[in-house]
Formats: structure tokens, C-alpha cells, sequence
């Protein structure tokens, strides 16, 4: 690390430290729960605060999707998962005089290494899955993973006293996930894993799951022998649901309550969000922007598709900026591979070219035998992209725009912010389409 990475690095922490005190220190009043991984933290946070609220508590969250304190909600338009400059503090603190038990903090990579984590005091820390997303970053995948291990550092601060009780620090890991080990090994007084695979983990106690059956508009599942029913779609987000169970096992949530919190969790915004505008095929919105969550996306899609013979139709994307360029070859070739129609537009370039990150993202395509002008597009202006991926949809098919979610801008060129909402722009154009 060179003198100006330090002292930038110095400056964060400085930043954090000045916050802390300044709100006076609101994490000591608040269980908190940080939630880490690659993909699926938006999700599981959201999950965990529905578990908790249906056992009773008040809950704050902090995630890339949202903000929530108490019963108030509203979308995060910062384009940042933790915030910066001392919001997260202030946040924690008006937390407080609400009355909040909890505190649901999503906690990215690239907010550990700015140092936001600072003072946050978890009392729980889970961790979803590692992939390589931001390792470059990180100045590699050891470093990611030794940078996301922080937050399990972190459990080593002092115990609070809350209301007479004194709160243990607990982790809570994916035990399918080949990095579960390493997370499970950091020092806490009590030690949960939780498995889709029948995967106990030694030392910790367990929440293995299995899937019973699924709908075009959720799971049935069980969970340590219980039933469980999640509406929302995919394997993956019965995962994210075992994460929140598990939590709640260790916060004392009963069970009945568990799946009270579960069921009320409809749509996470920009998560798998299906968008019905009167179109006679199905339109999904992701944030899914890397490959582990490509691979997760566009195999749960291909099921779907596969009742009806229908074809999956995929805009795709990568942020300039200099971020994970070696990412999006990958994502093209999964793209390539699991869809059947690929349309590749911008996403945030930044001071980027589009139309280099586009042909990055294109070439994976085309090595998985995808043929421009046919079953692949590359459109810049992502309307345009998202206009195309629609016209080419029938009775059966699923458009999935991905890469952006929830995200309230297009950012281009020196700090440009373009106003943007897939969700919005899909629907915009569904209805377009529908009055010709």
C-alpha cells in the first residue's frame, strides 16, 4: 500500500472515529447483526429484520436496497451499500431515539476497507458466500477474505449490557460455501451454520434445509424439520432464508414467529422483482452483477422457463470505474451459456468507455456460441437494450434486465448522474408496447 492509499486509509478511519463520538457511540444501545458475503446480503438482511420484527422487536436496517427505521422504509438512492461521512452513525442514532432493538447492517468489502465498520460493535456477523467479485479490488482473493473476516474480528469487542441481559456475540456462516471454515473459526460464544446441502458444520449448531416444492411464485421448504414457506423465488434466496432462520434460532425468535416473518416478505426491491404491466410473458429485475450471481439467476430462470418451453432473454452489464474488469468476460460466457437472447447495454460507466466494457461482456457471449444480430446485441443506450430484450419476448419467455436493481442513477462521465430506475424504464416500456 502506497503513502497515498495510507493516508486516504487513515483519513476514512479518522472520519468513522470523529461520527462515532459525535452521535455518541448509538451501536453500544442496539444489537447489532452485519451481514457479509458476495451475493444474496440485501436479501438475507431483509429476511432477518422481517424474522425479527414478527418476534417482536424493532428494527432498523441498512442495505444497498434500503433504509428502515422502525416502521418507517425507503429506498437507498445513495448508490452505496454502507454509507459514508458519518451517515451511517447518524442513521444508528436516530435508530435509537426510535426505539429500535436492532440493527440490520449490510457490510460490503469495500465498506471494511474505507473503514465504515468503525464503531459499529456487531453482535452478530453473518456470512452468505465468497466470490471473486472485488478481489482486484482487495489486491486479491486472500486479502478479500481476510478483509471480510473483520467483521467476525469485530465479535471480540466488549459484551453489552441491554436491559439487564447481557448480549453474546454470535456468528452465523453458509456452510455450503468451501469458505465457511475460515469464518466459523473467528472467536464467539455461540457458533451457528446453516445448509441447503446436508452440510453440518463441526462446533457449530446447525439449520440444515431442503426444498419440498416450488411455484412460479415461491418455496416450500423445511428447516430443521419445520416447514417453511418463502414468496419469493429461487434456491438461492431459501439460502438467504436459512441465514435469517438461523439468526433467529440465536436471538430466541419462536419458531411460529420465524415463519409469521418469512411469509410477509413478498418482494425484496430489485431482487428477483417481477414486473406485470399486462404483458403476456414475465419481465424480472436483479441486481445479480457478478458471476456467481449470474450463474444463480439464469439457472433459476431456465427452470422457470422450462414448464412453458420459454426462452430466457437477458440484458446484461458491468459498471466502469475501473471495477472487477476481469469479471466480464465471465458473466458474458454465463449469459451465453444459460440464456438464449443476450443484450448487452451500459450500467454505470463512469469515465469508462461503454462501448469497451460492452465488447468485454460481448466476446464471453460469442465464446459460448452467441451470434451478433441474431441471439446477441450489444446496445449502449440501456433503454434502447431494454426495448430490444422485450420486443423479442412471446408467451412462455422471461426478460431478466440485470445489474443495476434498485439503483436511482445511471452515473456517466466527470460525476454525472443520469435519474434511472430499471423497474420504472421496464414497465415504461411494457406499456409502450402494449398501446401499439
Amino acid at each position: 500500500m502506497g503513502f497515498l492509499s495510507k493516508f486516504k486509509s487513515f483519513l476514512h478511519l479518522l472520519l468513522a472515529w470523529a461520527a462515532f463520538w459525535r452521535y455518541g457511540r448509538p451501536a453500544r444501545k442496539l444489537i447489532v447483526i452485519g451481514v457479509t458475503g458476495t451475493k444474496g446480503k440485501s436479501t438475507t438482511c431483509r429476511l432477518i429484520a422481517s424474522v425479527l420484527e414478527a418476534g417482536g422487536y424493532k428494527v432498523g436496517l441498512l442495505s444497498t436496497v434500503e433504509f428502515q427505521i422502525g416502521e418507517k422504509r425507503w429506498l437507498n438512492n445513495k448508490k452505496m451499500t454502507m454509507l459514508g461521512r458519518g451517515q451511517i452513525q447518524k442513521m444508528l442514532r436516530d435508530m435509537v431515539r426510535a426505539g429500535c432493538q436492532y440493527a440490520v447492517v449490510e457490510t460490503s468489502s469495500e465498506g471494511i476497507l474505507q473503514h465504515r465498520q468503525y464503531g459499529l460493535n456487531y453482535d452478530v456477523a453473518v456470512f452468505t458466500n465468497l466470490g471473486t467479485e472485488h478481489s482486484e479490488r482487495h489486491g486479491g482473493l486472500e486479502n478479500l477474505k481476510r478483509d471480510k473476516g473483520k467483521l467476525f474480528k469485530a465479535l471480540q469487542s466488549p459484551r453489552k449490557s441491554l436491559g439487564r441481559r447481557i448480549v453474546p456475540k454470535v456468528s452465523v456462516v453458509n456452510a455450503d460455501d468451501p469458505q465457511a471454515p475460515l469464518y466459523a473459526a473467528y472467536l464467539a460464544d455461540r457458533h451457528w451454520a446453516y445448509s441447503l446441502k446436508n452440510s453440518p458444520l463441526a462446533g457449530s449448531e446447525c439449520v440444515l434445509g431442503s426444498i419440498s416444492q416450488t411455484t412460479d411464485t415461491g418455496t416450500i421448504f423445511m428447516a430443521n424439520g419445520e416447514e417453511y414457506q418463502l414468496n419469493i423465488v429461487g434456491d438461492f434466496n431459501v439460502t438467504n432464508a436459512l441465514a435469517a432462520i438461523a439468526v433467529g434460532y440465536s436471538q430466541g425468535v419462536a419458531q411460529e414467529k420465524m415463519r409469521q416473518g418469512l411469509l410477509l416478505v413478498g418482494t425484496v426491491p430489485g431482487r428477483m422483482e417481477f414486473i406485470e404491466a399486462g404483458q403476456n410473458f414475465k419481465a424480472v429485475v436483479d441486481y445479480a452483477h457478478e458471476p456467481m450471481s449470474y450463474t444463480a439467476l439464469f439457472n433459476t430462470l431456465r427452470a422457470l422457463v422450462a414448464r412453458e418451453q420459454g426462452k430466457v432473454i437477458a440484458v446484461i452489464g458491468s459498471d466502469g470505474g475501473g471495477r472487477d474488469i476481469g469479471k466480464r468476460g465471465a458473466m458474458g460466457e454465463i449469459a451465453g451459456r444459460l440464456a438464449d437472447y443476450v443484450i448487452v447495454s451500459d450500467v454505470n460507466c463512469f469515465d469508462d468507455d461503454p462501448k469497451e466494457i460492452a465488447e468485454m461482456l460481448a466476446a464471453g457471449a460469442r465464446r459460448e456460441g452467441k451470434k451478433d444480430g441474431e441471439d446477441l446485441f450489444v446496445i449502449i443506450d440501456r433503454r434502447e437494450g431494454i426495448r430490444q430484450a422485450l420486443s423479442l419476448a412471446h408467451v412462455g419467455d422471461i426478460v431478466a434486465v440485470t445489474a443495476k436493481g434498485t439503483e436511482q442513477w445511471i452515473a456517466v462521465g466527470q460525476g454525472e448522474k443520469i435519474p434511472w430506475d430499471d423497474r420504472r424504464v421496464v414497465r415504461e416500456e411494457i406499456q409502450s408496447f402494449l398501446r401499439r
